[in-house]
């Protein structure tokens, strides 16, 4: 995880949300202390520990307890506690909870899928059907869930799709000038979407082939005609219900855009303890995170 990134992000995020301050949260004594523990209200994976300790640290909050993103969460669970300012606590609250809750929907999404594939020689990768600017924070909740990521941005890799072929006149062509411009180091994957398409990929040698929109059957049987050196992807169309279709077709990678572009959010709950005079603190060796002035 990026540090410098998250953080510029959650400044945006928090700037967003406060505008020139709560005037809710204003209402309370700007000396009061109280504790909050947020809770999942489903079953699922937790992800959003980065988040939570960043946002401690620049809104001046105490980290109590956190799991550890990746974790297995029920119903009723406590997540985080918190501890600072009252008001504080509350104007964080909504950007806190709203990151929180997709990481972690995205990191359930991802281990329902690999646990439905069910075969962990088979990746299970991210596509960059992602949320603007939530990105880099997406892709780690995918790994959390024990996924992969595919490409994080176009200088990752080439990726040679229906209109690059369209526009560059076939796969040949546009897998030559690859090697001609991509560096040595940087693989190209061709999509192909018939069987003569699939025979010009492997004659072009490209590193890998990627299967659009195939059934498992065509998946199958199209697999047996790729040289061992050149690895294979399916894609298009596959959720969590039909992946376990795919474990046998013989590919090295099933990408899943499910897993970010319509997810649904781990629902959880922030409640807050009242006055510190009230609070029961953790004993000081548990803290994780405490601002130091």
């Amino acid at each position: 995880m990026n540090k410098i990134a998250l953080r510029e992000q959650l400044k945006v995020f928090l700037h967003e949300d406060i505008g020139f301050g709560d005037i809710s949260s204003g209402l309370i004594d700007q000396r009061e202390t109280s504790f909050a523990t947020v809770t999942a209200k489903m079953d699922g994976v937790f992800c959003g520990m980065d988040v939570v300790l960043e946002l401690a640290q620049m809104q001046r909050l105490v980290v109590e307890s956190c799991l550890s993103d990746g974790t297995n969460v029920s119903i009723g669970d406590e997540l985080f506690t918190l501890r600072g300012k009252t008001r504080t606590l509350l104007e964080t609250e909504r950007v806190l909870l709203n990151l929180v809750q997709h990481l972690s929907g995205i990191a359930t999404m991802t281990r329902r899928c690999v646990e439905a594939l069910d075969d962990p020689t088979i990746a299970v990768t991210d596509t960059r059907k992602t949320t603007p600017g939530l990105r880099m924070l997406e892709k780690h909740a995918v790994r959390s869930g024990g996924g992969k990521n595919h490409r994080l941005r176009l200088d990752d890799a080439v990726m040679i799709k229906d209109n690059h072929i369209t526009a560059l006149g076939g796969i040949t062509n546009a897998v030559e000038r690859a090697r001609m411009l991509a560096g040595h180091t940087t693989p190209i994957e061709v999509e192909v979407e018939t069987r003569e398409q699939l025979h010009e990929a492997i004659a072009a040698n490209a590193d890998i082939i990627m299967f659009d929109n195939r059934t498992p059957e065509e998946l199958k049987a199209w697999r047996t005609l790729v040289p061992s050196h050149i690895k294979t992807e399916a894609s298009g169309g596959i959720t969590l219900e039909t992946i376990a279709l795919y474990r046998d077709t013989g590919v090295d990678v099933i990408s899943v855009g499910q897993l970010t572009h319509s997810v649904t959010a781990l629902d959880c709950s922030l409640n807050l303890g009242g006055g510190i005079k009230h609070a029961t603190i953790r004993h000081d060796a548990n803290r994780i995170y405490e601002p130091v002035d």
